[in-house]
């Protein structure tokens, strides 16, 4: 399949397109320059690539949970291309929540099975899901066994069951706060992930016309407000046990 895949729900800005078994990736600063880096970017790789917009089969997205403006840009040019693709026939979407790709990005990269998902949620939490890998019979695939429902919280009330791993981009900014006793693996939702990701999901029918490139967030609220904030600053820090 000729497929487009990007994520644009963390800091860093991920892009990669798949031209049957060859696959092209760019990385680069994502954040406020999304907007206006993305769809050159994307061009860019298509001509590298060799592919159009009008040679895709589909295109593949990181829904969220993430930075609310990356997953607004990330809806509004998946929905944007899919509508016009193929001389404006179109072609569906594919949605991919952005957990799931951190746990398959920590598969490929560490060969974790066993993965809780994290990633900054901002405002003092994260975003949490348990990943399980089920290979499937002959162990050559698989897929991903996960929560029912994605959670947010504070670092200290992520659990990690012994055995797991902990992965995402969360390790950072909560260091001695989040599962300090557990193993920990630095992995974000990239494009590649989700590449490898979209032949089982497509498969079971994960495929929705461009309309429905939704978003999923997990919080409703995007901002402190004034008094939060000011709250905030006059709470002294939480002090750590070494």
């Amino acid at each position: 399949m000729n497929l487009l895949a990007f994520d644009t729900s963390t800091d860093t800005l991920s892009i990669a397109v798949q031209a049957g078994d060859a696959w092209w990736q760019h990385t680069g600063p994502g954040g406020a320059q999304t907007s206006a880096t993305l769809v050159p970017a994307i061009r860019t790789l298509l001509a590298q690539a060799g592919l159009s917009f009008a040679t895709l089969d589909a295109i593949v997205f990181g829904r969220g949970p993430g930075s609310f403006t990356g997953l607004r840009t990330a809806c509004a040019v998946a929905q944007g291309l899919a509508f016009g693709a193929r001389g404006g026939a179109g072609v569906p979407v594919l949605p991919v929540d952005t957990l799931l790709a951190v746990a398959e990005e920590a598969r490929h990269q560490h060969g974790c099975t066993q993965v809780v998902a994290v990633l900054d949620a901002r405002m003092d939490e994260v975003y949490v899901a348990h990943c399980e890998w089920q290979p499937d019979q002959g162990g050559a695939a698989g897929h991903w066994r996960t929560d029912g429902d994605f959670g947010l919280c504070a670092p200290e009330a992520v659990q990690v069951p012994a055995g797991w791993t902990l992965a995402g981009n969360a390790g950072a900014a909560y260091a001695g706060r989040l599962a300090p006793d557990a193993l920990h693996a630095s992995a974000l939702p990239t494009a590649t992930a989700l590449l490898r990701l979209a032949p089982a999901l497509l498969a079971a029918g994960g495929a929705v016309p461009a309309r429905e490139a939704l978003p999923r967030y997990i919080r409703d609220k995007v901002a402190y407000t004034a008094a939060e904030r000011a709250a905030l600053r006059a709470t002294p820090p939480a002090q750590t046990t070494p």
